[in-house]
């Protein structure tokens, strides 16, 4: 199995986003038998609730299977870095936790910003233009944006994921 988690604040909004389109276009591109995709925040103050429903609402605006129930909030774990293959942070403050929290050398090297896997002009001269801005505190059209913002990223993550995986779609 190839594992694959996206960590973003709370769990709520942008990392679940991540998790569903993921899925999503796995299945879409015939990827997703051995390939578990999973996702957590970097703390922990909304474990146990379901994704924000202004997230759910975007996906399901946009296509996606999200029902409200398919997903519960958690908090990454540093024993996670020996299960994850790949752990996808949305932005460089979860990049940075997450490289802090890594035991070693190696689960450091795990961890990617989402963003930069894409090529929706993303300058990683401007580490700013590499984080999906956080939606939480704003109107449904950050949803919206959110989700295209990571959508724009996918194509080059599942390429990556065929390069190590040797999967064809």
């Amino acid at each position: 199995m190839y594992r694959i988690c996206f960590v973003c604040s709370g769990n709520i909004c942008r990392s679940p986003i991540a998790e569903a389109l993921l899925r999503a276009r796995l299945v879409d591109e015939g990827l997703d038998t051995g390939i578990v995709v999973d996702s957590a925040g970097t703390g922990g103050w909304h474990a146990g609730e379901p994704a924000d429903p202004r997230a759910v609402a975007a996906m399901n605006a946009a296509g996606y299977p999200a029902g409200s129930g398919d997903h519960t909030a958690r908090q990454f774990e540093v024993s996670w870095f020996d299960e994850c293959d790949l752990v996808i942070a949305l932005d460089r403050g979860h990049e940075s936790e997450l490289r802090r929290l890594a035991p070693d050398a190696a689960a450091a090297e795990k961890v990617r910003l989402l963003r930069a896997f894409g090529d929706d002009g993303a300058d990683a001269a401007s580490g700013e233009a590499l984080d999906v801005p956080d939606p939480y505190y704003g109107d449904d059209a950050g949803f919206a944006e959110c989700l295209d913002i990571i959508e724009a990223a996918l194509p080059g993550l599942l390429k990556t994921v065929r390069e190590r995986t040797g999967a064809v779609g």
